[in-house]
């Protein structure tokens, strides 16, 4: 393959001034960038094909990060982004980080090669800092908030769907509420525990740290996790789950110590999914509106594209969906 390196010889320039005038054309002189550009086609640098393209036709891509491709959530989000920019006439590049920052760090690397018009990305541990690779694009941030000032993000009101699921768990009469949580590393996780705890405070409870368990946002940690607070002298008589991956393993863990839901443990989930409705008994949930967010997100990049202001951040309300998986407390003791 054709480097920058042969790019700049041909064109008589350092590589640095080769990488400028591909990528940041406008702080190259006119005659040098031609020179640049004159080489990377004759050599058939590709990178310079695609951008050269994009400069003069105008991009039609935007970027798109998620955590977890397998995820169902995750899924449906980019669903809702991809249908929503190719009503427009955009194309959707997609990546996923699998909730490690190093490799989100590369997928911004690659796409600040393509040159999309705008990026929307649901944020790993270490967003605000690796959004430097793309400083300048127009950048929404998905179902998390990074923290980074300013960010234009499209989330749920997590702490209030978090609340009702614990108070709906309080008024059938449960005092020992455990809690799955994600990593507090990630602003999701932190106000799903935040409304796990207001809720406990409004009906007169303490909070235990020994009830909450990290589940890492994963199957196999809510697995774990589950089995630990489970397998407690004193088990908790229901458990929250902040994701729909971690409520899997705890789904996995009541079987494996032969408990019956709800009648030994009431269960409540956050995110809605086939499974859940399916399952038996079907599993009470926190439901986002999980399509209508990738829209709204994929809206509002193409409004920030298109030069128009926006302020803030939007949040989506939750609806509590009850099926069978919980009980009043005296039914699941007895």
């Amino acid at each position: 393959m054709i480097g920058l390196n042969e790019v700049a010889r041909a064109a008589g320039v350092s590589p640095a001034t080769a990488s400028r005038a591909l990528h940041r054309p406008e702080l190259v002189a006119l005659r040098t960038r031609e020179r640049v550009e004159q080489a990377a086609a004759e050599l058939g640098y590709r990178p310079n094909v695609l951008a050269r393209g994009l400069r003069t036709r105008g991009s039609r891509t935007i970027g798109l990060i998620v955590t977890d491709i397998l995820n169902p959530f995750h899924a449906t989000l980019a669903k809702g982004v991809q249908d929503t920019a190719e009503a427009q006439g955009y194309t959707v590049l997609m990546f996923n980080s699998d909730e490690q920052p190093g490799k989100e760090r590369r997928a911004l690397e690659t796409l600040h090669g393509h040159l999309p018009m705008g990026l929307i990305v649901v944020p790993t541990a270490q967003t605000r800092e690796n959004l430097v690779i793309v400083e300048g694009l127009p950048t929404v941030e998905l179902d998390r908030a990074s923290g980074k000032e300013g960010a234009h993000t499209v989330m749920v009101d997590n702490v209030a769907g978090a609340r009702e699921a614990v108070t709906h768990l309080t008024t059938l009469g449960h005092r020992r509420i455990g809690m799955i949580v994600g990593n507090l590393d990630i602003s999701t996780a932190r106000e799903r525990l935040q409304g796990y705890r207001e809720a406990l405070e409004h009906a007169g409870l303490p909070y235990d740290e020994r009830l909450v368990l990290p589940g890492n946002h994963r199957e196999p940690d809510g697995r774990l996790a589950a089995l630990r607070l489970l397998s407690k002298r004193l088990p908790p008589t229901a458990l929250f789950v902040g994701n729909n991956e971690m409520t899997v393993g705890a789904v996995l863990a009541t079987r494996e110590l032969g408990l019956e839901i709800p009648r030994d443990l009431s269960l409540i989930g956050f995110d809605d999914s086939r499974w859940a409705q399916t399952m038996s008994p079907a599993l009470s949930v926190v439901s986002q509106p999980t399509y209508e967010l990738g829209q709204l997100a994929c809206q509002r990049l193409l409004s920030l594209i298109a030069g128009q202001p926006l302020h803030g951040s939007v949040r989506l309300p939750t609806r509590m969906i009850y099926r069978q998986s919980t009980a009043p407390v005296m039914t699941v003791q007895a």
